[in-house]
């Protein structure tokens, strides 16, 4: 939820303040400015900057985008929930810079954890067949394309049009 300054320095002052309470004798909220000290430390490997970089994900600022998410040192280390939704963010900025075998490892990524709403999994499925079918590889764009079918009815109509598209590309090649 916090980028890693604003982070530091939250913690940064409930360190100060854990100094004075302890100065002062207060030791109870001396061990709740400790307990906050600790819940930025587990947001921070569990959570990371991915809400902000969320934020200009939705604003179309990918420049920030990708900066946000730089400063997630170990993205193995976030949530189950939170790897998912890093990993599709991923691809749609590599997707912006054009960089389409990094975009395909991270959908690929994505689609193996629980994403927001199924149309976000299909999506991230969808897009690995489409960038398979651009690389002229029509087997494993097939595959994605069957992991769509058990998700058909949950999802949206355009998607399922996007998917007939590529169907029909497929059966071009």
């Amino acid at each position: 939820m916090f980028s890693n300054r604003v982070r530091i320095f939250i913690a940064f002052v409930f360190l100060l303040s854990f100094g004075l309470l302890v100065y002062l004798r207060i030791y109870e909220l001396a061990a709740v400015a400790v307990m906050m000290i600790l819940l930025l430390i587990w947001d921070y490997f569990k959570q990371g900057t991915l809400i902000v970089a969320a934020k200009y994900f939705h604003a179309k600022d990918y420049a920030k985008t990708e900066a946000s998410l730089k400063e997630i040192t170990r993205p193995e280390w976030l949530s189950k929930k939170r790897r998912g939704f890093y990993e599709y963010i991923s691809g749609g900025v590599c997707i912006q810079k054009q960089d389409f075998e990094a975009a395909e490892r991270h959908y690929e990524l994505a689609a193996q954890y629980p994403l927001h709403t199924v149309n976000d999994h299909v999506a991230a499925l969808v897009t690995v067949a489409n960038l398979n079918i651009r690389f002229g590889n029509f087997e494993k764009a097939k595959a994605y394309l069957q992991l769509t079918e058990k998700h058909e009815g949950k999802i949206s109509a355009k998607m399922q049009e996007v998917i007939g598209r590529l169907h029909q590309e497929l059966k071009k090649h």
